[in-house]
């Protein structure tokens, strides 16, 4: 099996960085509230705690955490919450936003808001980070939170943001697998060909940094054995980095099987945006979302090198 320390190893790196201030959105429940005290603990972000002060004061004290010393700004809606957490990253406050215990509709609604949100020039997507005892890889899932169903060119942008990710957490040339109910390309199901024109974009230099191949059955993207029997030649299989999934609603069942069944840890984040944003399920541990702080800070500080 598997040693699943790679995220002991990301909370390790951010040692050499400064605290990352931190907009943390509406925390009003345990694991919420938990998770940015710990990961402020290890000092890898400074909270900006944004809610009803009173209510988040009171949890804390129910929980025996110290939150003195953070910044609060009152918020007395979830929605306002998260808009004032978008304006505090827009003027650069908060070098990243970090979801609490509100829906991811109400804090992705404000982050898209054209006047007071986080839009950028690329596409918004999501990626899942995970460390699983059957895989011998950190492998990152995408889009399994936010589009919903990806066209061709959606599929360009998650494509890069998750490689820009990759190269900031150290991988310098992921291989990247285009997910697919099989290994052929067949007209009738447009994610296969989707799949392909992808690779060629690649192989035309507009998609760089990266090895793609696809389309690819996730037996074959993970296991070099199955893609050897099924007689596939191919420099991913059994050594994806990237799992590209062909919607969302396959990606997501992808990762929820992994965790539940597969013991994986997990750690997730919104790439696209003015800054990155930590969106973790409701459901996910006070761990989960330390692993995802330590994630977030390192991508901040590899486009943003300390001066």
């Amino acid at each position: 099996m598997a040693d699943l320390h790679i995220f002991n190893q990301f909370v390790e790196r951010t040692k050499a960085f400064p605290a990352l201030p931190t907009a943390v959105v509406w925390p009003l429940t345990d694991v919420a509230l938990e998770g940015a005290v710990e990961a402020a603990q290890a000092g890898i972000i400074e909270p900006i705690l944004f809610g009803p002060e009173a209510k988040i004061k009171a949890l804390a004290a129910e929980l025996k955490l110290d939150v003195s010393k953070y910044t609060f700004v009152e918020a007395a809606t979830e929605a306002k919450a998260a808009e004032l957490g978008c304006i505090a990253c827009r003027e650069g406050k908060a070098g990243v936003m970090m979801k609490g215990s509100l829906h991811t509709d109400t804090l992705m609604h404000a982050a898209m808001n054209k006047e007071t949100g986080l839009r950028g020039r690329g596409r918004i997507s999501h990626v899942f980070l995970l460390d699983t005892p059957a895989y011998e890889r950190t492998v990152l899932v995408t889009d399994a939170a936010i589009n919903i169903a990806p066209e061709l060119e959606d599929k360009f942008h998650i494509i890069r943001n998750a490689i820009d990710l990759a190269h900031g957490l150290g991988i310098e040339k992921p291989n990247v697998a285009l997910l697919a109910a099989v290994e052929t390309v067949n007209p009738k199901m447009p994610t296969t060909l989707e799949a392909a024109a992808l690779c060629k974009m690649a192989d035309r230099g507009q998609i760089t940094g990266a090895v793609l191949d696809g389309p690819l059955s996730f037996d074959t993207a993970i296991s070099t054995n199955s893609a050897k029997l099924k007689k596939l030649t191919s420099p991913v299989s059994g050594h994806a980095d990237i799992l590209v999934a062909p919607n969302l609603e396959a990606g997501n069942m992808l990762v929820k099987e992994l965790v539940y069944w597969g013991g994986a840890k997990v750690a997730g984040l919104v790439l696209g945006a003015r800054v990155p944003v930590i969106l973790t399920s409701r459901a996910d541990s006070a761990e989960s979302r330390l692993s995802s702080c330590a994630v977030a800070t390192l991508y901040h500080y590899a486009k943003n090198p300390v001066k």
